[in-house]
């Protein structure tokens, strides 16, 4: 493409050269720069794109994209904005033929059930017909493939990206989860979305290289009502007058407590063998009665927000409801079968405002006792670790002590923070520092009606030591466990 077609949707000075040449391929990483390339200079929390200049010419760049003044032959086109991220997501719009106007485009955000919520949407969206395409947290998926996240919400060049080959791919949908961070750095600039979802907010991501305060954290989070058509919300959200504060979209609205458009009632939490399970009546815009096999309160929250989405896609009210009955997530309160005797579950709760939101759900089915397994991540904050260890210390029966992803750290020393945590309650507690052994020492040990969660890990497949990531699935290790002989006889 040309440069000057890469550059009609934003504001910008050209400082020298020439904006009608061929461009290859937009870049902002340095170390994938190739001849006839345009290289974005991002200037990111550790690291700032105008140091690596030099080696982006050497390898060939024609053209940058700058926020400082640089010094560089005259050869080289200069190109000044005033928002690099905003340039490099207006650019790559064009660059791939923006394919968001393509799609129909759904943005999730809020502080819990992103995930669950994507994956709810998707299964009910797929089961009627509609091809639709994922991003989030645990993977992309574009038809059959399954790409691997490292980020909620990726760099707006990938975003792009991705949307061009679900559109390859024949998808007419896509749903995403847009993080504050993604929303902050300019990731979705660019996208009108069709709906912009908003589930909820806790304070949570405030700190360094995250949000200032909690206010930036609010306002951040509500830019997503700035850039959608239709908006829809959890009525019993806290926080709404932030979160609404300027939104240009038309509003609906799901929640259990306050006045909404579609609203659960008659709540009812009930178990089937090895299984922890939620039922209720939805009244308002739609009626009929919603079956869940994801335990808790938190999953008619979200469970309510698909079927607000969905309503706009299917009049099959059966088609709603065999999906979200059927529906499970990885990682995210993921019931393994193991035995009829105890429930077995994995979830990715790995602070303590989750933790403690999955232990008190899971109290609700009144279980024989709840055993929570739990290690914490190495080179993160150690108040993390206390504010783990005393959740779980009061709210489970047993706490299994283990290790997560040490990274660069000791892990005995991690697991002490945590037992620090723990003494300020009074819960049981055992340490078993390898994760296999402490899940086996979980199944081993378990009592009839016992709810079993392993916390942290999720959707992970990987513990990180040293700063290498070896294999490791949790349903792998409990698959091994579990086809011991000594542990199928106590199944």
């Amino acid at each position: 493409m040309k440069l000057s077609d890469l550059l009609t949707d934003i504001e910008y000075v050209l400082v020298q050269g020439n904006l009608d040449i061929d461009i290859n391929n937009i870049v902002y990483d340095s170390r994938k720069a190739q001849k006839d390339d345009v290289f974005v200079c991002i200037k990111g929390t550790g690291v700032d794109g105008h140091k690596f200049i030099p080696q982006t010419i050497e390898k060939g760049v024609t053209a940058l994209i700058v926020t400082d003044e640089v010094k560089v032959p005259e050869n080289i086109t200069v190109v000044k904005v005033n928002d690099d991220r905003k340039a490099l997501a207006y650019m790559s719009a064009a660059y791939f033929g923006y394919p968001a106007n393509k799609l129909k485009t759904i943005g999730i955000t809020g502080t819990k059930g992103k995930t669950t919520t994507t994956y709810m949407i998707r299964q009910v969206l797929e089961s009627v017909g509609i091809k639709t395409g994922l991003i989030g947290t645990i993977e992309t998926i574009i038809g059959d493939k399954k790409i691997p996240a490292s980020n909620t919400t990726p760099e707006s060049y990938v975003v792009q990206q991705s949307f061009a080959k679900m559109v390859e791919e024949g998808c007419e949908c896509v749903v995403m989860e847009v993080s504050s961070q993604g929303l902050k750095q300019n990731r979705v600039a660019g996208i009108q979305f069709d709906y912009g979802v908003f589930t909820n907010i806790e304070p949570d991501h405030i700190g360094p290289n995250e949000h200032a305060d909690f206010n930036e954290y609010a306002h951040c989070k509500g830019l997503l009502l700035k850039q959608c058509k239709h908006g829809i919300i959890n009525a019993d959200a806290d926080f709404l007058d932030k979160i609404l504060d300027g939104h240009t979209c038309d509003i609906e609205t799901y929640g259990i407590d306050n006045e909404c458009d579609l609203k659960a009632n008659d709540i009812e939490l009930f178990t089937k063998p090895g299984c922890l399970c939620v039922s209720y009546n939805l009244s308002g815009e739609l009626s009929f009665p919603v079956e869940i096999h994801i335990p808790g309160k938190f999953s008619v929250y979200n469970s309510l927000c698909a079927i607000a989405i969905c309503k706009h896609f299917t009049n099959s009210i059966e088609d709603i409801k065999k999906a979200l009955i059927d529906v499970k997530v990885k990682g995210r309160v993921e019931i393994i079968p193991v035995s009829k005797r105890f429930t077995l579950m994995i979830d990715y709760a790995h602070n303590a405002m989750s933790l403690e939101s999955l232990i008190t759900s899971l109290k609700e089915y009144n279980p024989k006792r709840i055993v929570t397994l739990f290690g914490c991540g190495g080179n993160r904050s150690t108040e993390r670790r206390f504010e783990m260890g005393e959740v779980s210390s009061k709210l489970s029966d047993l706490t299994i002590v283990t290790s997560d992803n040490p990274r660069f750290e000791e892990p005995m020393d991690i697991i002490n923070d945590i037992i620090t945590g723990i003494k300020k309650a009074d819960g049981e507690y055992v340490v078993v520092p390898d994760r296999k052994e402490a899940i086996k020492y979980a199944i081993v040990n378990a009592n009839d009606g016992d709810v079993i969660v392993l916390a942290g890990k999720g959707h992970e497949d990987y513990q990180e030591i040293k700063g290498v990531k070896y294999p490791m699935d949790e349903r792998v290790l409990i698959d091994e466990i579990i086809n011991e002989d000594e542990v199928k006889k106590i199944l």
